[in-house]
């Protein structure tokens, strides 16, 4: 199969809003990519690079070369050599990528360069990308989307299930199952403005309710096989070289194979939690991790067991993980934990954690499975406040003591039906001196045309985390609300545009 094939896919679900239509061309798409190539093009009609990180920024892509005139590249020919260029390292590196990354470039025509430098920056954008690949892969091979839906969220990405759709079906789709070493597409939690609506959401509560602590930390799904440790984000990204002392404390369990969800999170001299971006900074990079943990140590918590010495626990009640994982973890090692048989006495235990400078609780249905990928009524999650994660899509110089610095951002929520993004309004409040300096570094390297305009248009690349005391109706906005006292509480490094809040979240807001 052609790029040009799947560039022409793309395009046509892009140009349209029609979700129907949408599945209609990627669901084509498939089914010409055959067996063979079908991983590969669901990959890349879902925004994902296979090899996730190739080294290659979208600086380095800035500058191509003269664009082919004829489609002649296939797609296992491209995936071949952006393989080739992910494994290239070592003295010399950066001029052997620059030339290999020249020559692939120059096979391809225009449409072909433009998606293909999308595609490994991260900004395929064409419209409810997860799930339109979904009803697409069921729709190309002619099974059920409940089952194509299951598959996915245990082999974590869409390819393998799409290839193993088409070849062989049903029977292969539930063949596929939790594999120990291959992460799952994590539970998340829904959200709720207090613990009075949380505790109505999760269901009946007559026997109680379970209570986590929701730490400001790296989400970790460990896998262990023997001796062999893998640690997974929340984006399904391997960090295992960069938290050595997590992977310390899994293979001190008392356990051969086991898959185990928790957080790592720094901790001050008090055991209070350090500002996110100082946790967050032990995944920024695989060099230097010695001297990065003697400054900034972290300190793993786990709340969930997934599977232990051959034991699949995806389907168990919560309360019977809970207890497996209790038998398991060291309690020093276990998230802040209780059942509650009131909304009064979870109220208690949020305010001391809000006190101990935590984000606030997770109530859970004890009797909830684990719904991995899903974010459902079993887990409902409470801060002491209104948060929002917004995509930043312009910022502006600052002015008297902000002269000099990048400072009033521009706020949007994604609109999946699109695939961009709303704008909701304005915002420099809650930065420090520290972050001012450290946004302007970044979004100079995200400005699109440059930084010499007062307002300086970015890809919409960085999640910050809003805070803001409600949502207004205004005409000044194409969404026609905007955010009331909307201040930055942190700049969210461990998402992407694609996790950020919908513009239908922030309706349900108001």
């Amino acid at each position: 199969m052609l790029l040009a094939d799947v560039v022409a896919a793309s395009t046509a679900a892009t140009a349209t809003r029609s979700r129907l239509a949408k599945t209609a061309a990627v669901a084509g798409a498939l089914r010409a990519a055959g067996p063979d190539d079908a991983a590969t093009v669901a990959a890349y009609l879902s925004g994902v690079l296979p090899q996730r990180r190739i080294g290659v920024s979208w600086r380095g892509l800035s500058t191509l070369p003269t664009p082919a005139t004829e489609a002649t590249a296939t797609v296992g020919e491209v995936h071949a050599a952006l393989g080739e260029i992910a494994l290239i390292a070592g003295s010399g590196s950066a001029a052997a990528r620059t030339a290999a990354v020249s020559d692939l470039f120059a096979r391809l025509t225009a449409p072909e360069q433009d998606y293909l430098r999308a595609l490994v920056t991260g900004q395929v954008r064409q419209g409810a990308l997860d799930g339109v690949m979904l009803a697409a892969i069921a729709a190309a091979a002619e099974v059920p989307e409940a089952e194509v839906r299951r598959a996915v969220m245990l082999a974590g990405y869409a390819g393998p299930v799409a290839a193993a759709a088409l070849s062989g079906g049903t029977e292969a789709l539930a063949e596929i199952s939790l594999e120990v070493g291959r992460p799952v597409r994590p539970m998340l939690a829904a959200s709720a403005p207090d613990i009075d609506a949380a505790w109505e959401q999760v269901g009946d509560a007559s026997q109680g309710v379970v209570v986590d602590g929701k730490l400001d930390g790296i989400r970790l799904q460990a896998h262990r096989d023997g001796d062999d440790v893998r640690l997974f984000t929340r984006s399904l990204d391997d960090i295992t070289d960069r938290l050595p002392e997590v992977v310390a404390a899994v293979l001190a369990l008392p356990a051969t194979r086991l898959v185990i969800d928790g957080e790592a999170i720094a901790l001050d001299d008090a055991g209070r939690p350090l500002p996110f971006q100082q946790t967050a900074s032990r995944t920024m990079s695989s060099t230097g991790v010695e001297k990065l943990r003697a400054a900034v140590p972290v300190t793993p918590y786990f709340f969930d067991l997934l599977h232990v010495d051959g034991d699949d626990l995806l389907g168990l009640p919560a309360s019977e993980r809970f207890d497996r994982l209790a038998a398991l973890v060291p309690e020093a090692s276990l998230v802040p934990r209780i059942t509650a048989a009131s909304a009064g006495e979870a109220t208690g235990f949020f305010d001391q954690l809000v006190r101990d400078g935590h984000e606030g609780v997770v109530v859970k249905a004890p009797s909830a499975p684990y719904a991995a990928g899903r974010r459902g009524a079993g887990w409902v999650k409470v801060k002491p406040r209104h948060t929002l994660d917004l995509v930043v899509l312009a910022i502006e110089w600052g002015s008297g003591r902000r002269q000099g610095w990048l400072s009033n951002i521009h706020l949007g929520a994604r609109d999946p039906d699109t695939g961009g993004f709303v704008m909701l309004g304005k915002t420099f409040k809650g930065m420090t001196d520290e972050m001012l300096a450290w946004q302007t570094e970044r979004f100079t390297e995200l400005a699109v045309d440059g930084t010499e305009g007062y307002v300086v248009t970015v890809r919409p690349e960085q999640v910050v985390e809003i805070a803001f005391d409600g949502i207004q109706t205004s005409s000044r906005y194409p969404g026609g609300m905007a955010l009331r006292f909307a201040r930055v509480l942190r700049y969210r490094d461990d998402k992407t545009g694609d996790e950020a809040d919908t513009v239908e979240t922030v309706r349900s807001l108001r």
